[in-house]
């Protein structure tokens, strides 16, 4: 249908526009090719160019045949139109029609062109200004967010605990612009970032455990607040009995802290014929930071864990920033 139109153009106006277009797009196309490096891009580039080429010579052609008129196809013309022309006068009524070559005919055909050329010129400037001022495809990663659809209905536990922090809270202290730089890989982006209002194990239900965790390629934070009556002093005694390792008391911000180190569980599920799972094997090494939930400390706690598939960790300053940042946001507890 395109083609159909394009050949009812006149030359004039026909001829100018590919031109036009082709050399817009075969530039265009040239141009990317050339940034992003990509040879079919190229190729297709250079078939706009070469089509082009092509159309502009037919153009130098015509305009050439315009200005110097062999002199046999002007004394064929000449003659054939003598003849002719007493018949085209009795039947239409009309004078005789300007010759190929006369200057008002002349004067018209470059006209057309000069309104082709300018229209489709505009329209090729906007095609190609057109990136700059409208948002392009972007494959760079975003850092994943917390998530805010509907408020899921909290377990009684909350409503038992005085000013609890919900899971959803949490991740939004967690999911920092600046976490990544805290952890040492500052040129990386959050990967998922996710919540939970849980219970504590073990308790029936009746100890609020909220947690949010974001990923990162490297590394995985992972923070938790538990309200419940052990004390870090009574915690680090237990730690003393069980398998943590690097086990270090201090203070942040004014709450009594203690650091320690052990391994994740790494557990795998089969989701083939029958369904069933591997046994739970030890997996990757992960640090963690506990930190009472009021100067006070008297019971509950906030833990600020990391770990990686690969088992490093970083420093424990990074930890220390971390819980500096998150505890803020998590009220302290009433005096009961």
């Amino acid at each position: 249908m395109l083609g159909f139109l394009l050949r009812l153009l006149p030359f004039w106006v026909r001829e100018p526009l590919l031109i036009a277009v082709g050399s817009v797009l075969g530039v265009r196309i040239m141009y990317l090719a050339v940034r992003d490096h990509d040879r079919v891009a190229a190729g297709l580039g250079a078939v706009f160019l070469v089509f082009t080429a092509i159309r502009v010579y037919a153009v130098i052609r015509a305009l050439r045949a315009r200005r110097n008129p062999s002199p046999t196809a002007s004394a064929d013309g000449a003659a054939v139109d003598a003849a002719a022309q007493p018949q085209a006068q009795a039947q239409a009524g009309t004078g005789p029609r300007p010759g190929p070559g006369t200057p008002e005919k002349d004067h018209n055909a470059w006209g057309q062109a000069f309104a082709a050329v300018a229209v489709f010129g505009a329209l090729a400037a906007a095609l190609w200004l057109a990136p700059r001022f409208t948002p392009s495809d972007d494959n760079t990663a975003q850092p994943a967010s917390c998530s805010g659809g509907t408020h899921e209905e909290l377990p009684k536990a909350y409503n038992d605990t005085p000013r609890p922090v919900t899971g959803e809270e949490l991740c939004k202290a967690l999911n920092r612009p600046e976490l990544a730089k805290l952890l040492g890989t500052p040129e990386e982006t959050a990967t998922t970032a996710s919540s939970s209002n849980n219970t504590a194990p073990l308790t029936d239900g009746k100890v609020a455990e909220p947690e949010a965790e974001v990923k990162f390629d490297t590394y995985t934070v992972n923070v938790s607040a538990t309200y419940n009556k052990l004390s870090i002093d009574q915690y680090v005694k237990l730690m003393k009995f069980g398998n943590e390792k690097d086990i270090k008391t201090l203070t942040v911000l004014g709450r009594s802290a203690v650091l320690a180190s052990d391994h994740t569980m790494k557990l795998e599920i089969n989701l083939g014929s029958g369904g069933s799972g591997g046994p739970v094997e030890e997996g990757p090494l992960a640090r963690t930071l506990s930190v009472a939930l009021d100067r006070n400390d008297r019971g509950g706690y906030c833990e600020v864990t990391v770990w990686s598939t690969s088992g490093a960790l970083p420093n424990d300053s990074a930890l220390l920033d971390i819980a500096e940042k998150v505890l803020p946001r998590i009220p302290e507890r009433p005096v009961r």
